[in-house]
């Protein structure tokens, strides 16, 4: 059963930026909402054009193409990679550490935002290595 809240009065106007994979309309969420100066990026991952993996089995270009995706989201909706305060990464093998990192610190050297990696027994296709999710403020 789907229940409806009724809308509230001090409830914010949301954008919201899709990529078009396949899973959103599946699951029913988009890849970033943004809600006044604030923008929520959903757990991204190395998925091109074409809804298919880009670097199969290379942490580092799957980590790399994860935050390409998360840019365009950004850039959709008024903000960049300049404007992350927070990022998670969600690995399935901590063993590769160094690669994710490396990926993520040649992003966000001067940026620095908190961020958290840990690992996951898995994610939803066998390829992927990584997911990441990110929060920006304007």
């Amino acid at each position: 059963m789907v229940r409806v809240w009724p809308r509230q009065a001090n409830v914010k106007h949301r954008e919201r930026y899709s990529s078009g994979a396949k899973w959103e309309p599946i699951v029913g969420y988009s890849r970033a909402v943004r809600v006044g100066d604030r923008i929520y990026v959903t757990g991204t991952t190395a998925t091109g054009a074409n809804s298919q993996i880009v670097g199969v089995g290379d942490a580092y270009a799957q980590t790399a193409q994860c935050f390409k995706n998360i840019q365009r989201a950004l850039e959709a909706l008024g903000a960049g990679l300049e404007n992350v305060v927070r990022t998670r990464m969600f690995v399935t093998d901590i063993s590769r550490w160094e690669e994710f990192g490396r990926a993520h610190g040649e992003y966000f050297r001067e940026i620095m935002p908190a961020t958290t990696m840990v690992e996951v027994s898995k994610l939803i296709e066998p390829d992927m290595l990584i997911e990441i999710e990110a929060d920006a403020e304007l």
